[in-house]
């Protein structure tokens, strides 16, 4: 857990167990953090969806699509572990990049130079304005931490904002046993 400090580009926010909508016991990768507002993305609300299902005429590759925010739900983004190969990659963080050139993207794929599992495809974005995050996190809406490569790349999303929260430490540790519905505690 980063306490009291500023979020930035490559962070992860983890909601709060309150959060609700889109954002229920999300974790969201920050991509952009400065003074005009952020951009991050939703790492752990698969969908059931492959890209070359979604995508007219996308060549067929094994990587899963998840929800990424309630922004823009119809525009598509991606994370991934191929900046290296892929031209017009932004870095994140160290090795972990965020978009690239959709076209260089298709014949990669179609070449086979590309591994599924560096890759994670986010239909929508989570976004905030000026501010707005800092407030979010003042009034305890999200914990913010640092991620790991596995975290970003977890095979297993659903359980994701549970481990995360536990392996924060004593306080997160007890958030995370939090019912989903506390209706039915």
């Amino acid at each position: 857990m980063i306490e009291n400090a500023e979020p930035a580009k490559g962070n992860i926010l983890i909601s709060a167990p309150f959060l609700n909508d889109v954002f229920t016991r999300s974790v969201i990768l920050l991509t952009e953090y400065n003074e005009e507002g952020s951009v991050g993305f939703i790492l752990n609300k698969r969908t059931d969806y492959k890209l070359h299902e979604i995508i007219e005429d996308f060549p067929e590759f094994n990587a899963p699509v998840f929800i990424g925010g309630p922004v823009q739900t119809n525009t598509l983004n991606f994370i991934h572990r191929s900046g290296d190969i892929l031209e017009g990659s932004h870095e994140i963080m160290d090795g972990i990049y965020w978009g690239g050139n959709y076209e260089s993207l298709k014949i990669l794929i179609q070449n086979n130079a590309l591994n599924p599992d560096d890759f994670k495809f986010l239909l929508g974005y989570a976004g905030w304005g000026p501010n707005q995050l800092k407030d979010e996190l003042k009034i305890n809406s999200w914990y913010l931490n640092k991620p790991s490569t596995e975290n970003i790349f977890d095979n297993e999303p659903s359980n994701l904002w549970n481990r995360i929260l536990k392996s924060m430490g004593k306080k997160y540790k007890l958030i995370s046993t939090f019912p989903a519905d506390p209706s039915v505690n």
